[in-house]
């Protein structure tokens, strides 16, 4: 397995749903690199757990197109085409754009300021060059939008999309730099003022400009 990540050790009556979530949460936030290779016995010893539920985790995320079958025995991170990711990113302008025009609705003083604390946090990570933990607060600034909405069906769809997302921003998030925070402020200062076509606007800036970056690596992966 590409990279060693410590999964927190299993003691959970549904077993199945904990693994698949551990495994999914590391997709999300970019733990396994786009064409890592995961076996089912790395990752049984990594949570502590037997290779059935695993394996039972690993065919649900090939399913959600998390994960690609080479082989029987080849189970990859999928390396997105750059028609794949825009076609993903076409998506995610539509649903993350309603979750952020429901957000400018319905957002109480607590849910702005924990915005504003996970941009502070993002922006002390940054300082730090603590890629890893920038990248998991960028991801979590995302959903909060959607769990700000109060839309359950968006946040699950959204959910499986960052599946497939999540290992190629974490790739790039890097290069990035500030560019994957910067639109982070409009779009809180949209929320306070309640603007829903400011805060919609805002987050099409964010997942378009960060999008440059990722186009830029999925051109070179391409020419190579």
């Amino acid at each position: 397995m590409s990279g060693q990540f410590a999964f927190q050790t299993l003691e959970h009556e549904n077993l199945g749903n904990t693994v698949y979530g551990q495994i999914a949460e590391a997709l999300i936030k970019g733990r396994f690199a786009p064409d890592a290779r995961l076996t089912i016995r790395d990752l049984a010893q990594s949570l502590g757990t037997s290779v059935t539920p695993v394996r039972d985790a690993i065919l649900r995320l090939i399913q959600d197109e998390a994960l690609v079958q080479k082989s029987a025995r080849d189970v990859r991170v999928p390396v997105l085409t750059i028609g794949r990711y825009r076609e993903i990113r076409q998506i995610r302008l539509k649903l993350e754009g309603l979750a952020a025009r429901e957000s400018a609705v319905k957002a109480t003083p607590e849910d702005i300021a924990r915005l504003r604390q996970l941009i502070e946090r993002n922006e002390e990570a940054i300082e730090r060059e603590n890629w890893l933990e920038a990248l998991e607060l960028n991801q979590t600034f995302h959903f909060a939008l959607a769990e700000i909405a109060d839309m359950t069906v968006l946040r699950g769809i959204l959910y499986r999309l960052w599946l497939q997302m999540g290992p190629l921003i974490a790739e790039s998030y890097q290069a990035g730099g500030r560019v994957m925070i910067d639109h982070h402020y409009p779009i809180l200062r949209a929320i306070e003022a309640r603007d829903p076509d400011a805060a919609e606007r805002a987050i099409a800036d964010d997942i378009g400009e960060g999008g440059k970056v990722i186009l830029e690596r999925l051109a070179l992966r391409e020419q190579a």
